[in-house]
């Protein structure tokens, strides 16, 4: 499967120049998996009481059960970026969206805990591989100009993914009374939950069929030809040889299969700075919580006096208000760049989660020993926490992954990924475990200080680290 499936020659501007249509259908097809990403990720929302009540898990194998997804991810992102260098950018979305559709039947079906961790799993090999491919695939079949704003889209298919799984959540345990009530087929809700995720996961894999690989790709594995004639379809017949000459002058003379060896900086025999920053991103991402709202959010809420259903109804504001923030992010990243909208989700996260820290410590015991807030305080936090959702939402959402898929120059491209994407999840999978610990130990205020202390580091982080890549074409990337 070479991946050099095109279009009907009549979708090609008439002229022969860029064809944008084209373009942007083939990257929203690749978001298809930042859309599975979010829905996989937040669907373990609306079933912790379902896990809990099904295979009697204590706090601790809760925890597990919900981050053993994110262990398939690091390894997912590390091993995806390695084989997209291998075979081929689409070839891996095409594994990963297969894998998408055994997890989602594996973890509705599960009799126990440990069955259902393997299914999460591997729902996690899947998400991982689709967090660093799919923004690659579209940086690389997308010109600078507006590169941003199509690798933002990954951000708002995984918002939506999100978005959507909450919304189902809420659906399926209102239509049952529970999610741990029997709805169709006398399986229980939240076993229904994980089940919606295989109609999207099946029209990845379907769609996945009908686009071309990445040309950047083809160069590396001197396939000129298939790569002229998809670089032709994307950009004209009148740019194609151009820009298969810049994208071949941006690779080693020799040519030589990309490893992970590239990631040294040979004349200092150290890893080269831009990698570090890589590294730096991913992690700044996760350490400032945001997964512990997208994964914990129902029990976050009911911990402080809400209803389930309130707060499944929470989540699905929460989603709503994310996507809203992303779509802001589409008209401003490659205007105003992409340094810029991080140091301000930064400094504004670092404000709203201070905020949240504070509401949540004048929480008082209730009588029946649960957690409380008086009304004002109630509203501060979940004022504070949505606007906190919407400047990460703004920011390091979508800008972490526009600059994973865009930063690195072409020959380390697979292998920084690589890198960058184990870090993210291995951090996603750090906070996410730890969460009911804090959450049993220092309560929801200790847990919020620290992602306070994260947001507040990664404003110089950005300022001293980061550099602009906007209006800058791939071949022009330095590392």
């Amino acid at each position: 499967m070479h991946g050099t499936t095109l279009a009907p020659a009549a979708d090609v501007d008439n002229d022969g120049t860029e064809n944008t249509r084209f373009i942007i259908l083939i990257s929203c097809v690749a978001t298809i998996g930042g859309f599975l990403f979010g829905f996989d990720s937040g669907v373990i929302n609306g079933t912790v009481d379902g896990l809990k009540q099904t295979f009697q898990s204590s706090s601790a194998g809760v925890g597990f059960e919900v981050a053993s997804m994110l262990l398939g991810c690091a390894f997912g992102a590390f091993f995806a970026g390695r084989l997209g260098d291998r075979w081929g950018r689409r070839s891996v979305l095409i594994v990963a969206a297969a894998l998408f559709l055994l997890s989602a039947t594996g973890a509705g079906a599960a009799g126990n805990a440990i069955f259902f961790v393997m299914a999460r799993v591997i729902g996690g090999i899947a998400v991982g591989a689709a967090s660093v491919m799919s923004p690659a695939y579209i940086a690389e079949v997308a010109s600078a100009r507006y590169r941003g704003r199509l690798a933002t889209m990954q951000q708002i298919a995984i918002i939506s993914g999100l978005f959507c799984a909450f919304l189902s959540n809420y659906l399926l345990a209102h239509a049952a009374g529970a999610s741990t009530e029997p709805l169709w087929l006398g399986q229980a809700a939240w076993r229904w939950m994980f089940w919606m995720q295989a109609i999207p996961s099946a029209a990845f894999l379907l769609l996945l069929l009908t686009i071309p690989e990445s040309p950047r790709f083809l160069v590396v594995k001197k396939r000129q030809q298939d790569a002229l004639a998809v670089l032709a379809k994307l950009y004209g017949h009148a740019a194609a040889s151009i820009k298969l000459d810049e994208i071949d002058a941006s690779l080693s003379t020799d040519h030589h299969r990309p490893q992970l060896s590239d990631l040294i900086d040979k004349t200092k025999g150290k890893l080269r700075t831009i990698v570090w920053v890589g590294i730096g991103l991913a992690t700044f991402q996760q350490l400032v919580g945001i997964n512990v709202v997208f994964y914990y959010g129902a029990v976050l809420w009911q911990a402080v006096g809400f209803s389930e259903s309130d707060a499944l109804l929470i989540n699905v504001i929460s989603g709503a208000l994310s996507i809203g923030a992303c779509i802001v992010t589409i008209f401003l990243i490659d205007r105003i760049g992409r340094k810029p909208l991080l140091w301000i989700g930064s400094l504004g996260m670092a404000i709203t989660l201070a905020l949240v820290t504070v509401a949540f410590a004048s929480a008082s015991l209730d009588a029946a020993g649960k957690l409380a807030l008086s009304p004002g305080m109630g509203k501060l936090a979940l004022v504070a926490a949505n606007a906190y959702v919407c400047f990460f939402n703004l920011s390091w959402g979508p800008v972490m992954w526009v600059m994973l898929g865009e930063m690195f120059p072409n020959q380390i491209r697979g292998s920084g990924l690589a890198v960058a994407g184990a870090a993210q999840w291995s951090s996603n999978f750090l906070i996410t475990v730890t969460f009911p610990v804090l959450l049993a130990g220092i309560g929801l205020a200790g847990a919020y200080g620290i992602y306070t202390v994260a947001a507040a580091l990664s404003v110089f982080f950005v300022s001293r680290w980061v550099h602009e890549t906007r209006g800058k074409e791939l071949e022009q990337m330095e590392g």
